[in-house]
């Protein structure tokens, strides 16, 4: 389980997440929700160190986030940063074994190879294992760099806005392997995403914040309801099901 404490980030001064406090829980899909500098990202940079809280402490399985040695914490935790860096000529294949290197350290075994075949085969880029990233489009690399994550076979992944500039049917296929990682290999996975009908339709577990706080908290069904979609965006929201999901639904 992911547990934070009192999470709290300040900028000169200023806190941009304040007093956060989670018990996350395990083989689920959580998604983080809320408008633009509400504190979804930071929160998730700091459960991943990549980002030190100002006051707080995360715990990832019971040891505080400080005590992980980094090579252990990469085998139990796997980041995906909104701003993905492109390496000039490098393979698909090649950036996916790089998520094996917590496990290889560069010495690449049969099970590291079919991890990386496996990951490459659940995303639908293994017809791309051979090409150069900067060959293919922003859509295709954005799911070469969530092949790599997936080949890091974390316990948790963690994604920042990973359907940003993606069109519907790629993101649909992105939120349906998220979901087969949860149901059928028990990752839990946490996704910041703007998309509520996303959040709706695909997640487990919803954390919604608002001007910094982590606001609400809670299954899927409970969080997605208009009274709090429409306090944490500041606009009313109307919530319909349909096939048994909610939708959402915008009104100004």
């Amino acid at each position: 389980m992911i547990l934070a404490e009192n999470i709290t980030k300040k900028y000169r001064g200023e806190a941009v997440l304040k007093g956060a406090h989670a018990a996350f829980p395990e083989g689920k899909l959580i998604a983080f929700i809320g408008g633009n500098g509400a504190g979804k990202s930071t929160m998730l940079n700091i459960i991943s160190r990549l980002l030190p809280p100002s006051e707080g402490c995360v715990k990832i399985d019971a040891a505080p986030l400080g005590k992980w040695n980094s090579r252990e914490l990469a085998k139990r935790l796997t980041i995906l940063s909104q701003t993905l860096y492109t390496p000039a000529r490098i393979t698909v294949g090649e950036l996916v074994s790089f998520g094996r290197f917590p496990h290889s350290n560069g010495a690449l075994s049969q099970s590291d190879k079919e991890m990386i075949d496996a990951s490459l085969e659940l995303t639908g880029m293994s017809c791309f294992k051979g090409r150069f990233l900067d060959e293919l489009s922003g859509g295709q690399r954005q799911m070469a760099y969530i092949a790599m994550s997936i080949a890091q076979d974390t316990k948790y992944l963690l994604l920042d806005e990973p359907l940003n500039n993606l069109d519907m049917s790629r993101s649909v296929k992105i939120m349906k392997i998220l979901k087969r990682l949860v149901r059928e290999r028990q990752k839990t996975v946490f996704i910041v995403i703007h998309d509520i009908n996303f959040a709706s339709f695909y997640a487990d577990y919803v954390a919604a914040f608002k001007d910094g706080e982590l606001k609400y908290q809670g299954g899927a069904s409970e969080i997605m309801r208009p009274e709090i979609l429409s306090d944490i965006y500041g606009m009313d929201i109307s919530v319909e099901e349909c096939g048994g999901k909610k939708i959402c639904l915008y009104y100004e």
